[in-house]
C-alpha cells in the first residue's frame, strides 16, 4: 500500500477522515522516482501523518514513493474500527465480510507492536474475546 493511499482512505462505517496508520513492516524501492508534481497528496501526507496544512514545508513524496507499507493496522479513531494491511493491500471491509479467523492470528502475530485501543478494544475483532 502506498503511503498516499491514507491521503483517500476513510473509514467505510463512519467516514471519519483522516486514519490511522500504524505501519509494522515496509518495503523500498529505491529505483523509483517521482514522475508527479509535488505535492502528490492533496489533503493529508500518510507518510508523515500530517494534513498538508500543517506543514511548513513540502512533502517528502520523493522518499514516499519509494515506499510501500507491506503490513500495517489502519485505525478510525471515531468508531475504533481497525482495518489489516497484508503483503501490501488495505483490507478495508465492512464487518459482515471479515473473517474473524485472520484477524485474530493478525493481532497476534503484531500484539506487542500495536497499541492497546486497536489489540484490546478494537472493533469488529480484539484479543479480550478469549
Amino acid at each position: 500500500m502506498k503511503y498516499r493511499l491514507m491521503d483517500l482512505l476513510a473509514c467505510p462505517y463512519c467516514k471519519k477522515f483522516p486514519l490511522e496508520l500504524y505501519v509494522l513492516e515496509e518495503n523500498e524501492y529505491p529505483e523509483r522516482k517521482l514522475t508527479l508534481e509535488k505535492p502528490v497528496c492533496e489533503l493529508y501526507c500518510g507518510l508523515l501523518r500530517k494534513h498538508l496544512k500543517e506543514m511548513s514545508e513540502s512533502p517528502p513524496c520523493d522518499e514516499c514513493i519509494k515506499k510501500e507499507v507491506s503490513y500495517a493496522a489502519i485505525y478510525c479513531s471515531e468508531c475504533g474500527r481497525w482495518y489489516p494491511v497484508r503483503d501490501e493491500i488495505p483490507i478495508l471491509l465492512p464487518d459482515e465480510y471479515r473473517q474473524k479467523k485472520d484477524d485474530i492470528e493478525f493481532l497476534r502475530k503484531y500484539r506487542e507492536r500495536l497499541p492497546e485501543k486497536i489489540v484490546i478494544e478494537g472493533k469488529p475483532f480484539n484479543l479480550s474475546e478469549g
